[in-house]
């Protein structure tokens, strides 16, 4: 079984190519830690700075979970349409 910190960087790997899916031009700035269990996630794009929170077990279950990988890219999408 993995540990949990690969466990979390295999979830921010996945983070970042589902961003890259939604919008190739942003960028995100994962913090190294969660504070609350949750992720508070900055993503730029056309030099327009937007936040998303994802928690804990969210980014763990990103890699292999498609109903999580639906529902962050829901959510990253309206952030970046400014929704």
């Amino acid at each position: 079984m993995p540990e949990e910190g690969d466990e979390i960087e295999a979830g921010k790997a996945a983070f970042n190519a589902l961003l890259a899916e939604v919008d190739p031009e942003a960028s995100a700035v994962i913090p190294t830690r969660a504070s609350d269990d949750r992720f508070l996630i900055a993503l730029t794009s056309g030099g327009r700075r937007v936040f998303v929170t994802v928690s804990e077990d969210d980014l763990i279950d990103l890699p292999e979970d498609t109903a999580v990988a639906d529902e962050v890219r829901t959510r990253v999408r309206e952030a970046l349409a400014g929704g």
